[in-house]
């Protein structure tokens, strides 16, 4: 007696999976937001409770706090993460004349700079403010820039690769590195008292957003037929 095979159920498409992946990023990124501009009392208080525990420690270990400064001013300082884009931007172009998905790359990119500087405007929420401070920052604190530019950059290499099937020692090393970058950076903005950590925490919420939506809208145009060349053999 064979016993029939029993078939897997099948898979919805990918931009499907995206859009859903969007759709609870953007209710998780718009409740966070709410709460920043009406500024919720277990929130706030929360917030300095960390960032009162955390500017101590940071006065407290400057060898660690100056590694953190290196670290989040230039290892992990947004430009340095646009240039990581522009460089697989023109990889992109140079090496498989995929002008498409490079154009995607940098207007994801571009997408999510725009929508930082916007919240930052409309939020207009203070930094820290600290009588012995071991960092500064300009700008308005609501989401860290640091941790949304992170998120799409990584979000977005890291997908690409995934997709276009890269090899699996390349592959570990790649997400290693970027959840290494986005945690890493989030934290050190905190720890160095330049941003309360919902600042933080809406900086990768809504950088994952930005990632879903692209991602939604590439696989929504290969879906169709209208991404041009494709990346890789």
């Amino acid at each position: 007696m064979h016993n029939l095979p029993v078939e897997s159920p099948p898979r919805p498409p990918a931009h499907r999976t995206a859009v859903r992946a969007a759709a609870v990023l953007a209710v998780c990124s718009t409740v966070l937001l709410v709460l920043v501009a009406v500024r919720w009392h277990p929130l706030i208080n929360a917030d300095g409770d960390i960032a009162r525990t955390t500017h101590r420690w940071a006065v407290d270990e400057p060898g660690l706090t100056h590694t953190f400064r290196i670290l989040t001013d230039w290892v992990w300082d947004p430009w340095t993460m646009r240039l990581a884009c522009a460089a697989a931007v023109v990889w992109l172009v140079w090496r498989y004349a995929a002008w498409w998905t490079a154009l995607w790359l940098a207007g994801a990119c571009a997408w999510g700079t725009v929508l930082q500087q916007s919240l930052k405007a409309a939020v207009d929420r203070p930094r820290p403010v600290w009588p012995d401070p071991v960092d500064s920052a300009r700008y308005a604190a609501f989401p860290s820039g640091h941790a949304l530019t992170a998120t799409v950059v990584c979000g977005l290499l890291l997908w690409l690769l995934r997709r276009h099937g890269v090899g699996r020692v390349l592959w570990r090393t790649a997400l290693v590195v970027a959840v290494v970058s986005v945690v890493g950076v989030g934290l050190t903005r905190v720890w160095l008292g330049v941003h309360w950590a919902s600042d933080v925490v809406g900086g990768w919420l809504i950088g994952a957003l930005v990632v879903a939506v692209a991602v939604g809208t590439y696989e929504w145009r290969a879906a169709h037929g209208r991404t041009g060349a494709g990346v890789g053999p």
